[in-house]
């Protein structure tokens, strides 16, 4: 099998693998939690996205396309340090939304982006190249972007509930 069809399926199969984890673990435990230590969790996990610089420390991974690299590298980076000022902000309300709205906006756009830039440079037949940060775009990659996805449906369903209350008083 080329090394593109096995990068392929261990994608694929990542994904598989945590959607089953996260619906059966992860998924019922953070519809019980209230809103903001929901987030909390979700941030806790992308705090440790400034791993990406390891995508441009030379001698840990091959030749990869420029293109891909710094912008991967760094849009984690930036990632990582919005979900920390998001965790450190958690008392000062606006200013902890702010952050998990931004972490979560940059952070699905670096990965969008990523994928994108990945299958325009051929980085699926050069997976070899990535070395142990292989286990990246394959076990770690499919989580956050399941995170994200979780993220924004509980934003949007925490503005629905509040929206809801409103218009509850509003009635009585």
């Amino acid at each position: 099998m080329s090394p593109e069809t096995l990068f392929r399926i261990h994608l694929v199969l990542g994904y598989v693998a945590w959607l089953l984890c996260f619906n059966t673990y992860i998924w019922p435990r953070l519809k019980a939690m209230d809103g903001i230590e929901a987030q909390r969790a979700i941030a806790t996990l992308h705090s440790f996205r400034f791993f990406g610089l390891v995508f441009i420390l030379p001698g840990v991974v091959g030749n990869l396309p420029e293109g891909f690299a710094t912008f991967a590298a760094y849009g984690d980076f930036t990632t990582g340090l919005l979900a920390i000022l998001a965790l450190f902000t958690v008392r000062i309300r606006p200013v902890f939304w702010l952050f998990v709205v931004a972490f979560n906006l940059v952070g699905s756009a670096d990965l969008i982006i990523d994928y994108y830039n990945a299958t325009q440079l051929g980085l699926p037949a050069l997976a070899g190249e990535l070395g142990s940060t292989y286990v990246i775009p394959i076990i770690y990659v499919p989580l956050l972007m399941i995170t994200h996805v979780v993220a924004f449906y509980l934003l949007v369903r925490q503005q629905r509930t509040a929206h809801q209350a409103i218009a509850a008083n509003v009635a009585l």
